[in-house]
């Protein structure tokens, strides 16, 4: 399953901090990575650049948004972080919250000024890839309402309605995600580069749920 992940460019990819990361942090980012909103506040007070990195390229409303600090997250924002910041895996915090099915924070993210078209990932994907692969049908819709672009290709040839097809697993969240997508007018004829079609990919897998939805 691990390596599905890695391949749709979410799941393993995505790199929370570690326990030994969260304990080497500054005030900054652990503040921020705890909500801890007054230790947050005095942090910015100090001037330190809010664009500062841990070792994985995660600035600390990156941080927040792997620990659902949304209040963090909207503290950094208002004093001048770059919400539509990526880390050193070109993850931002739409594709961080989408990847970990948590619509409230990607609301948040998208709120403060993240950009749901955003190429993000080493795949050079959008969250809606990200989130359609995954099965998280609830993140779909919203990203889906906030004007992710639904026939966006990654590096490996797939849109999210392929992903949700050949790395889903043909249950009833996968199949909501197509509902999703087909009803916003995602391309079907859009194929991947051996020519098969999000028909052909269910079709050759039995979903026969997803086939009706697509035919």
């Amino acid at each position: 399953m691990a390596a599905i992940l890695g391949m749709g460019g979410a799941g393993q990819a995505q790199i929370p901090p570690s326990q030994a990361e969260i304990a080497a942090y500054d005030a900054l980012h652990l503040s921020a990575y705890r909500g801890d909103l007054p230790a947050l506040r005095q942090a910015i007070a100090t001037g330190r650049g809010l664009e500062a990195r841990d070792g994985e390229g995660r600035t600390a409303l990156l941080a927040a948004a792997h620990a659902r600090q949304r209040e963090a997250m909207r503290e950094l924002a208002k004093a001048g972080a770059d919400p539509r910041a990526l880390d050193s895996r070109a993850y931002d915090a739409i594709t961080i919250a989408a990847v970990a099915d948590d619509v409230e924070t990607m609301r948040t993210a998208l709120a403060i000024g993240g950009d749901p078209r955003a190429i993000t990932s080493p795949y050079l994907g959008t969250a809606l890839i990200a989130a359609a692969h995954l099965g998280h049908d609830g993140v779909v819709r919203e990203l889906i309402a906030a004007g992710a672009p639904l026939d966006h290709v990654n590096n490996l040839g797939w849109t999210a309605l392929i992903e949700a097809v050949i790395l889903g697993n043909g249950g009833p969240r996968h199949v909501e995600t197509v509902r999703a997508l087909v009803a916003a007018g995602a391309r079907r004829d859009l194929a991947d580069r051996d020519g098969a079609t999000p028909l052909d990919h269910a079709r050759r897998r039995g979903y026969a749920a997803m086939v009706a939805l697509l035919q």
